[in-house]
């Protein structure tokens, strides 16, 4: 099971076309969406949050540090936020877990499980590259989303599929999202 994490940064596209990729491989997930991404969502695409939600087989309110979710002993093989505000990448980076996003979070890095970052943020301040530095040593796949010029990526969608193939890769799941280099 893969938990997907969408936070308040833009380019919440990703994350959502990462659930339908997962839905496609037949892969569970489990989603929590940040009050703040509910927010970016109503601007940036037409999927309402009812719409985002009824992609994930499971769904986790972003404020309840009871859930399941919030434990060591809950089992998934990974986690992706995407995107990942750096509020977000901030309070994972320094231990701060104080909802269910960057709960899950400290508990797949102390689990040493599989942990994909997707920050959206541009320019950087070095204090938001030393923040990717920590978690990067913790075991945390920082992917920032770059999108790839080399496939003759024609269309925006082209670009965000190339992102959520990464993100598979990141994750160990077989995919032909994007095209490879030949």
């Amino acid at each position: 099971m893969i938990v997907v994490g969408i936070t308040g940064a833009s380019g919440v596209i990703y994350g959502i076309r990462l659930l339908k990729a997962l839905n496609e491989l037949n892969i569970e997930n489990s989603l929590i969406i940040s009050d703040a991404a509910k927010t970016v969502i109503n601007h940036e695409v037409k999927e309402s949050i009812e719409e985002i939600i009824s992609l994930a087989d499971n769904y986790y309110e972003f404020d309840d540090l009871t859930a399941s979710i919030n434990s060591g002993s809950f089992k998934f093989d990974g986690l992706a936020i995407v995107p990942c505000s750096m509020k977000t990448l901030s309070s994972i980076a320094n231990g701060y877990a104080s909802n269910t996003i960057t709960r899950v979070a400290d508990v797949s890095l102390k689990e040493r499980r599989k942990t994909v970052i997707v920050p959206r943020e541009t320019p950087l301040r070095s204090i938001h590259l030393e923040n990717m530095l920590n978690l990067s040593k913790e075991g945390a796949v920082i992917l920032p989303a770059m999108p790839g010029f080399y496939s003759d990526s024609d269309t925006i969608d082209d670009q965000i599929n190339f992102i959520v193939g990464k993100i598979l890769d990141s994750l160990n799941i077989e995919n032909n999202i994007y095209k490879r280099w030949e």
